[in-house]
């Protein structure tokens, strides 16, 4: 049995009627369908107004997106400038971090052969079974040097002195101390932030550019179980690169109370130690502080990549809410920079290049509303609620139009290819529906059926009832075979009463039972051809298959069953004929 959802729509003034393989369904989406309705004249020109308005009104959006992207822009501008002179900040501290590694790793190699160092290292070697210790060149050119007993060290697998260049280790140590001394009297005024400059040796020493507050070996057990040295080792860090770490207090609400970034000290596949420069938070907000003069609005604030809050330009700082966090987590995964609204606030976030964070401006509808820019808002806002309304009542009348038009469309369409009286394919399309499902079946090695089927007398019914009569015997004709044939067949009107069937995967034997299936149904229903007058019809059908003589070409497939329908209008009609 056919399909009835894939049947397609007759024009109007057309019987109903049925049949499988709609014409270019991927072109007739359901959308479409739904939209046909009665058009009327006046509708066009509303169209052309609506047309007419709806440019004008983008001319007029426009021009204010353009403001509002100026706006915005400047609010970037600034985050970018304000980013540029951290970055420029932070990268001057990590040079500086960098430079002193690869100094201390030149002195590993190749310590200076100075009487002053000599000494020095003499001296590490009485006090190093002390309990804690501090050595200090006789010059005070250079820094302290720190250390725990040699006890505390063997305590900790993290630590050891078992190493050859323990000695050169201590010496480059020492170098290093002369170093930060200098730096510290020569290098101040170069950045902003005061770091505090620390090396700590897995030798059980240390150095530091601030003076010792507490107890040696408390302090020094501070520093190793820090993250960031902690974070520096083999395992951790192979690939030897900068470490960032930031420290918080228990309520993570409030600013972060130090940022250290750290990296380690190798020589000849030895971790020697970890030297850190611990950045000032307090700077920090200072900084942000400095950038926010002179501006009327905007404040900002320093996260790290966990969205921790480090700084920020305003005292009284109103939290993230978690959405907001979670969204800037995953924009700052895929990008370098980005904006955001929540609420009533619009947020402006660019990644730092030198520092494992990101760096927030956060700036208000209120004080954006304040300036040129939030009366370009609102009228924005306007514009955009008159923009709306006119689209959709633009929207209404084109979809009338569109919807007249795809109508007319289907309407021509099936006229190409369906016969109006039976609703059947005509000719043109049955030869070329059939030539594709030929080359189908002969691809996939499958059998291929023709049925020719032509009405028997059918001339004398026009003569005596009229031709009236006869375009309904046609049509009531074409139902029933469209009834009888399977889904994925191919029927269609060749000629006056004569009709062709082709059947995919169907052997002589199998068309030849479809086809007497065909004729039985016709010959016995009674067909109402006027009121109060019925008649009977019969049929002849000549049957071809490709499983014959393995021949899938559709003309000779029809020819031959063409010659076969002849043959049985020739022993008597009402028959079928699949041999010759």
């Amino acid at each position: 049995m056919v399909n009835r959802s894939e049947y397609v729509v007759c024009p109007s003034g057309v019987s109903q009627g049925v049949f499988v393989h709609p014409v270019a369904p991927e072109k007739s989406p359901g959308w479409l369908r739904k939209l046909g309705q009665q058009s009327r004249p006046g509708r066009v020109v509303n169209i052309c107004f609506c047309v007419v308005l709806l440019f004008s009104t983008l001319l007029t959006w426009r021009e204010t997106v353009v403001l509002e992207e100026a706006y915005i822009a400047n609010q970037r501008n600034n985050l970018e400038n304000v980013v540029r002179e951290m970055d420029a900040q932070l990268q001057f501290n990590v040079d500086r971090l960098l430079f002193f590694r690869n100094g201390m790793q030149a002195a590993l190699q190749t310590p200076l052969a100075i009487a002053v160092l000599r000494d020095s290292e003499k001296e590490f070697s009485r006090k190093r079974h002390l309990p804690d210790w501090h050595i200090v060149l006789d010059n005070r050119r250079t820094l302290p040097l720190n250390g725990v007993s040699d006890a505390f060290v063997e305590q900790t697998h993290f630590l050891s002195r078992d190493n050859p260049l323990l000695g050169n280790e201590f010496t480059a140590a020492m170098e290093l101390g002369y170093l930060l001394r200098l730096s510290s009297i020569t290098g101040h005024h170069l950045s902003r932030f005061s770091p505090r400059m620390l090396y700590v040796s897995r030798a059980g020493f240390f150095l530091s550019n601030e003076p010792v507050t507490k107890n040696i070996t408390e302090q020094y057990y501070g520093l190793v179980t820090s993250p960031w040295f902690t974070q520096q080792s083999e395992r951790s860090n192979p690939g030897r690169g900068v470490r960032w770490y930031t420290t918080f207090s228990d309520d993570k609400q409030h600013e972060a109370q130090q940022v250290t970034a750290s990296v380690s000290l190798n020589a000849q596949n030895y971790w020697f130690g970890v030297l850190a420069t611990q950045l000032s938070v307090s700077d920090m907000g200072a900084f942000l502080l400095h950038a926010v003069e002179g501006e009327t609005e905007g404040e900002y604030q320093l996260y790290d990549s966990r969205m921790n809050l480090i700084a920020s330009s305003e005292k009284q700082v109103v939290p993230l809410s978690p959405q907001l966090q979670a969204q800037l987590a995953n924009a700052y995964e895929k990008d370098n920079n980005g904006s955001l609204r929540e609420m009533t606030r619009y947020i402006s976030w660019e990644k730092l290049r030198n520092f494992d964070g990101v760096l927030l401006r956060i700036h208000s509808l209120n004080e954006g509303l304040r300036g040129d820019f939030g009366r370009i808002s609102i009228a924005l806002t306007l514009l955009w609620v008159l923009f709306t309304g006119m689209l959709i009542l633009s929207w209404v009348v084109i979809r009338q139009m569109v919807s007249n038009m795809y109508t007319l469309q289907e309407s021509l369409q099936w006229r190409a290819w369906y016969d109006a009286l039976t609703r059947l394919y005509n000719r043109g399309a049955l030869f070329e529906r059939a030539a594709t499902a030929s080359a189908l079946c002969r691809q996939e090695g499958k059998p291929l059926a023709v049925l020719q089927l032509d009405l028997d007398h059918f001339k004398s019914i026009n003569d005596h009832y009229g031709h009236q009569a006869g375009d309904r015997v046609l049509a009531h004709i074409a139902r029933l075979i469209a009834n009888k044939i399977r889904e994925g067949d191919i029927a269609g009107r060749v000629g006056g009463e004569e009709f062709c069937v082709v059947l995919p995967n169907a052997t002589l034997a199998h068309a030849r039972e479809i086809a007497e299936r065909i004729r039985e149904s016709i010959n016995s229903r009674e067909i109402l051809v006027s009121k109060g007058q019925t008649i009977r019809v019969s049929a002849s059908v000549g049957v071809s298959a490709s499983n014959e003589h393995h021949r899938y070409d559709f003309a000779h497939l029809q020819s031959v069953a063409d010659r076969r329908l002849y043959l049985a209008k020739e022993a008597g009609r009402n028959q079928v004929r699949a041999e010759d």
